[in-house]
Protein backbone atom coordinates (compact mmCIF):
# COMPACT_ATOMS: atom_id res chain seq x y z
CA UNK A 1 0.00 0.00 0.00
CA UNK A 2 2.78 2.04 0.60
CA UNK A 3 3.39 2.30 -3.30
CA UNK A 4 4.69 5.90 -3.46
CA UNK A 5 7.63 5.30 -1.63
CA UNK A 6 8.74 4.45 -5.19
CA UNK A 7 8.93 7.80 -6.08
CA UNK A 8 12.51 8.07 -4.23
CA UNK A 9 13.71 6.03 -6.87
CA UNK A 10 15.08 7.31 -9.92
CA UNK A 11 12.81 6.55 -13.13
CA UNK A 12 12.87 6.12 -16.63
CA UNK A 13 12.95 9.66 -18.30
CA UNK A 14 12.74 11.42 -15.39
CA UNK A 15 15.63 14.28 -14.35
CA UNK A 16 17.02 14.02 -10.83
CA UNK A 17 17.47 15.98 -8.54
CA UNK A 18 15.22 19.12 -8.46
CA UNK A 19 12.44 17.04 -10.31
CA UNK A 20 12.74 14.01 -8.33
CA UNK A 21 12.31 16.10 -4.76
CA UNK A 22 8.90 18.05 -6.01
CA UNK A 23 7.48 14.61 -6.94
CA UNK A 24 8.41 13.47 -3.12
CA UNK A 25 6.86 16.45 -1.82
CA UNK A 26 3.49 15.93 -4.23
CA UNK A 27 3.28 12.67 -2.72
CA UNK A 28 2.88 13.20 0.46
CA UNK A 29 -0.49 14.56 0.18
CA UNK A 30 -0.39 17.26 2.37
CA UNK A 31 -3.67 19.59 3.11
CA UNK A 32 -4.17 22.84 3.66
CA UNK A 33 -3.82 22.72 7.39
CA UNK A 34 -0.42 20.65 7.21
CA UNK A 35 0.98 23.11 4.49
CA UNK A 36 -0.10 25.99 6.52
CA UNK A 37 1.90 24.52 9.34
CA UNK A 38 4.79 23.71 7.07
CA UNK A 39 5.23 27.60 6.13
CA UNK A 40 5.47 28.59 9.79
CA UNK A 41 9.01 27.05 10.12
CA UNK A 42 9.89 28.04 5.90
CA UNK A 43 11.20 24.56 5.39
CA UNK A 44 13.91 25.04 7.82
CA UNK A 45 13.55 21.22 9.28
CA UNK A 46 14.31 18.46 7.73
CA UNK A 47 11.67 16.49 6.32
CA UNK A 48 12.54 13.43 7.71
CA UNK A 49 12.63 13.66 11.27
CA UNK A 50 9.42 15.37 11.88
CA UNK A 51 7.49 12.66 10.41
CA UNK A 52 9.81 9.89 12.06
CA UNK A 53 8.17 11.44 15.29
CA UNK A 54 4.82 12.01 14.48
CA UNK A 55 4.46 8.44 13.11
CA UNK A 56 6.12 6.88 15.96
CA UNK A 57 4.16 9.03 18.83
CA UNK A 58 1.04 8.07 17.12
CA UNK A 59 1.51 4.25 16.40
CA UNK A 60 2.80 4.39 20.33
CA UNK A 61 -0.80 6.09 21.28
CA UNK A 62 -2.28 3.56 18.88
CA UNK A 63 -0.32 0.40 20.52
CA UNK A 64 -1.30 1.70 24.05
CA UNK A 65 -5.34 1.56 22.89
CA UNK A 66 -8.14 3.73 21.68
CA UNK A 67 -10.84 2.02 22.98
CA UNK A 68 -10.11 3.30 26.55
CA UNK A 69 -9.77 6.93 25.97
CA UNK A 70 -12.22 9.28 26.84
CA UNK A 71 -14.50 10.83 23.11
CA UNK A 72 -12.44 14.02 23.46
CA UNK A 73 -9.05 12.07 23.49
CA UNK A 74 -9.71 10.33 20.51
CA UNK A 75 -7.84 12.68 17.95
CA UNK A 76 -5.38 12.86 20.27
CA UNK A 77 -2.96 10.29 18.07
CA UNK A 78 -4.33 12.55 14.76
CA UNK A 79 -3.47 16.05 16.56
CA UNK A 80 0.45 13.92 17.34
CA UNK A 81 0.68 13.19 13.71
CA UNK A 82 0.72 16.44 13.34
CA UNK A 83 4.16 16.86 13.88
CA UNK A 84 5.09 15.63 10.41
CA UNK A 85 3.73 19.03 9.30
CA UNK A 86 6.41 20.89 10.15
CA UNK A 87 8.60 19.34 7.21
CA UNK A 88 6.42 20.06 5.04
CA UNK A 89 7.98 23.06 3.52
CA UNK A 90 11.77 21.77 3.08
CA UNK A 91 12.46 20.57 -0.32
CA UNK A 92 12.64 17.15 0.04
CA UNK A 93 16.24 16.91 -1.22
CA UNK A 94 17.85 14.57 1.67
CA UNK A 95 19.34 11.49 0.87
CA UNK A 96 16.38 9.54 3.04
CA UNK A 97 13.86 11.83 2.12
CA UNK A 98 12.17 9.05 -0.07
CA UNK A 99 10.85 7.57 3.27
CA UNK A 100 8.40 10.22 4.04
CA UNK A 101 5.35 9.62 1.59
CA UNK A 102 5.36 5.65 2.83
CA UNK A 103 5.50 6.96 6.37
CA UNK A 104 3.27 9.23 6.17
CA UNK A 105 0.78 6.89 4.75
CA UNK A 106 1.78 4.32 7.47
CA UNK A 107 0.57 6.55 9.82
CA UNK A 108 -2.50 6.91 8.12
CA UNK A 109 -3.14 3.36 8.26
CA UNK A 110 -2.14 2.50 11.58
CA UNK A 111 -4.71 5.40 12.96
CA UNK A 112 -7.56 4.62 10.88
CA UNK A 113 -7.02 0.49 11.59
CA UNK A 114 -7.04 1.24 15.80
CA UNK A 115 -9.32 3.27 15.89
CA UNK A 116 -12.04 1.72 13.89
CA UNK A 117 -11.27 -1.54 15.67
CA UNK A 118 -11.44 0.10 19.08
CA UNK A 119 -14.82 2.52 18.21
CA UNK A 120 -16.72 -0.39 16.77
CA UNK A 121 -16.74 0.06 12.99
CA UNK A 122 -17.72 -2.39 10.85
CA UNK A 123 -14.44 -4.03 8.94
CA UNK A 124 -15.59 -3.53 5.55
CA UNK A 125 -16.22 -0.04 6.57
CA UNK A 126 -12.51 0.62 7.79
CA UNK A 127 -10.93 -1.25 4.87
CA UNK A 128 -13.14 0.56 2.10
CA UNK A 129 -11.68 4.12 3.24
CA UNK A 130 -7.64 2.63 3.58
CA UNK A 131 -8.55 0.94 0.28
CA UNK A 132 -9.58 4.13 -1.44
CA UNK A 133 -6.49 6.25 0.50
CA UNK A 134 -3.87 3.59 -0.76
CA UNK A 135 -5.37 3.41 -4.27
CA UNK A 136 -4.92 7.82 -4.35
CA UNK A 137 -1.40 7.36 -3.28
CA UNK A 138 -0.98 5.02 -5.96
CA UNK A 139 -2.32 7.58 -8.15
CA UNK A 140 -0.46 10.09 -6.92
CA UNK A 141 3.04 8.27 -7.73
CA UNK A 142 2.01 7.44 -11.16
CA UNK A 143 1.24 11.21 -11.91
CA UNK A 144 4.65 12.14 -10.59
CA UNK A 145 5.72 9.59 -13.35
CA UNK A 146 4.13 11.51 -16.02
CA UNK A 147 3.87 14.75 -14.84
CA UNK A 148 0.01 14.30 -14.41
CA UNK A 149 -0.65 16.87 -10.89
CA UNK A 150 -3.86 16.68 -9.59
CA UNK A 151 -6.30 19.67 -9.65
CA UNK A 152 -5.40 21.85 -6.48
CA UNK A 153 -8.87 22.45 -5.83
CA UNK A 154 -9.16 18.55 -5.63
CA UNK A 155 -6.03 18.77 -3.46
CA UNK A 156 -7.69 20.92 -1.34
CA UNK A 157 -10.48 19.15 -0.97
CA UNK A 158 -9.26 15.57 -0.23
CA UNK A 159 -8.49 17.19 2.78
CA UNK A 160 -4.68 15.47 2.92
CA UNK A 161 -3.75 13.10 5.01
CA UNK A 162 -4.08 15.12 8.19
CA UNK A 163 -7.70 15.97 7.79
CA UNK A 164 -8.71 12.32 6.86
CA UNK A 165 -7.00 11.83 10.60
CA UNK A 166 -8.71 14.60 12.38
CA UNK A 167 -12.08 14.02 10.42
CA UNK A 168 -12.28 10.05 12.05
CA UNK A 169 -10.83 11.45 15.53
CA UNK A 170 -13.82 14.30 15.41
CA UNK A 171 -16.48 11.75 14.36
CA UNK A 172 -15.63 9.29 17.61
CA UNK A 173 -15.33 12.05 19.41
CA UNK A 174 -19.13 12.66 18.12
CA UNK A 175 -20.08 9.51 18.27
CA UNK A 176 -20.76 8.75 14.50
CA UNK A 177 -17.65 6.97 13.79
CA UNK A 178 -19.32 4.13 11.50
CA UNK A 179 -20.94 7.15 9.88
CA UNK A 180 -17.85 8.89 9.41
CA UNK A 181 -15.87 5.89 7.84
CA UNK A 182 -18.81 5.37 5.20
CA UNK A 183 -18.99 8.66 4.09
CA UNK A 184 -15.86 9.96 3.92
CA UNK A 185 -14.69 6.29 1.92
CA UNK A 186 -17.33 7.50 -0.30
CA UNK A 187 -16.72 10.95 -0.58
CA UNK A 188 -13.23 10.20 -1.51
CA UNK A 189 -13.53 7.59 -3.90
CA UNK A 190 -16.15 10.16 -6.15
CA UNK A 191 -13.42 13.07 -5.49
CA UNK A 192 -10.12 11.27 -6.59
CA UNK A 193 -12.06 8.51 -8.79
CA UNK A 194 -13.38 11.62 -10.58
CA UNK A 195 -10.64 13.92 -11.05
CA UNK A 196 -7.79 10.50 -11.95
CA UNK A 197 -10.21 9.12 -14.22
CA UNK A 198 -10.68 13.13 -15.59
CA UNK A 199 -6.90 13.88 -15.94
CA UNK A 200 -6.03 10.59 -17.74
CA UNK A 201 -8.27 10.54 -20.26
CA UNK A 202 -7.45 14.47 -20.99
CA UNK A 203 -3.83 12.75 -21.17
CA UNK A 204 -4.99 9.75 -23.51
CA UNK A 205 -6.44 12.63 -26.09
CA UNK A 206 -3.33 14.87 -26.14
CA UNK A 207 -5.12 17.38 -23.74
CA UNK A 208 -2.39 17.46 -21.22
CA UNK A 209 -2.43 18.28 -18.09
CA UNK A 210 -5.10 21.19 -17.36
Amino acid sequence: MTASGAAGRPLPGRAAGGELARGLAACRDDGPLARRIGRVVQGQLPALLPVVAGVTVTAMLAALGLRNLPGVLLPTPAVAMLLAALGAGHPHDGRFDWLVPPLLQAGQYVYLAAAGFALGVPAPATFALIAVIALHYLDLLHRDRYAVPPGPRVTAAGLGWEGRMLVVGAGGMLGIEAFVYVALAAYLAVLFGWDSLTRWLAVRDGAGPR
